[in-house]
């Protein structure tokens, strides 16, 4: 009787390692092969979405999400149509190729459908942007979108160097929200970052009073800022009103000092 109890136990313990070990930050993810467009470089841009646990390489399925538009030049032209399906971390994800026609600033962004997490009991819906350079224009990268919640830059979000700080305030409604919750991430595309211990895997932050959240990168590439708050409306799940996680994300590259 002792040694099954004692079985029982290690059963238990392995299921409780598990499930803490896999219960990782989600984050919408929008990637341009290229941040800042110089007269020498390809006019075109491809750009990946997908979904995943970004650090931990551990990828989830996008569904052809509800909207993708860019942001340019004081216009808005819808995507959508044009995307093709593709795959990221071995699931489903999206692809384009944009070409880049004139100066500007390229805000690109992302509403996927509503994701349902049976681990957290609620929907989640992260609204995902980028922002593209292109031939010398500076002008608008801390513009505002109007989306339902986003991350508006205080800092450039190109042409940053690791270790640079980055700065953005979280809004929601157009509202800023006062010490919202960040989780920041990694990229982890040549799976060279390893994480001492599972509560480095995410990095979480807050903002101030003011929405404003502040954050030192210790390395080159791709880092994802996801700011999280409740909707302020349900979803239905098996005939159960859900909440809804909205996320705020935005993602920005980071280049080596040389």
């Amino acid at each position: 009787m002792h040694t099954n109890r004692i079985k029982i136990c290690t059963v238990v313990m392995a299921a409780l390692i598990l499930i803490s070990s896999t219960a990782l930050a989600h984050f919408g993810m929008v990637i341009p092969s290229d941040t800042m467009v110089m007269q020498e470089d390809s006019r075109t841009i491809t750009l990946s979405l997908s979904f995943s646990h970004p650090m931990e390489m551990v990828g989830m399925e996008l569904d052809k999400p509800n909207v993708f538009a860019v942001s340019a030049n004081g216009k808005n032209q819808a995507l959508l149509d044009q995307l093709k399906p593709t795959r990221v971390m071995e699931h489903a994800a999206w692809t384009i190729d944009y070409p880049i026609k004139r100066p500007g600033v390229y805000m690109f962004h992302m509403e996927p459908q509503p994701y349902w997490e049976p681990a957290e009991d609620c929907f989640i819906i992260h609204i995902t942007k980028t922002v593209v350079t292109a031939f010398g224009d500076d002008e608008g990268w801390d513009a505002e979108l109007g989306l339902k919640t986003e991350i508006v830059p205080l800092s450039k979000p190109y042409g940053l160097y690791a270790g640079n700080v980055f700065q953005g305030i979280v809004k929601m409604n157009g509202k800023a929200v006062p010490y919202a919750e960040v989780e920041v991430e990694h990229y982890n595309q040549n799976k060279t970052a390893h994480a001492p211990t599972d509560y480095m895997v995410t990095q979480t932050i807050k903002a101030d009073g003011n929405g404003v959240f502040t954050y030192a990168t210790p390395n080159a590439g791709w880092w994802g800022f996801a700011a999280l708050n409740t909707a302020d409306y349900t979803i239905k799940h098996d005939g159960e009103d859900k909440e809804v996680e909205m996320g705020a994300v935005i993602w920005v590259y980071f280049h080596d000092w040389k």
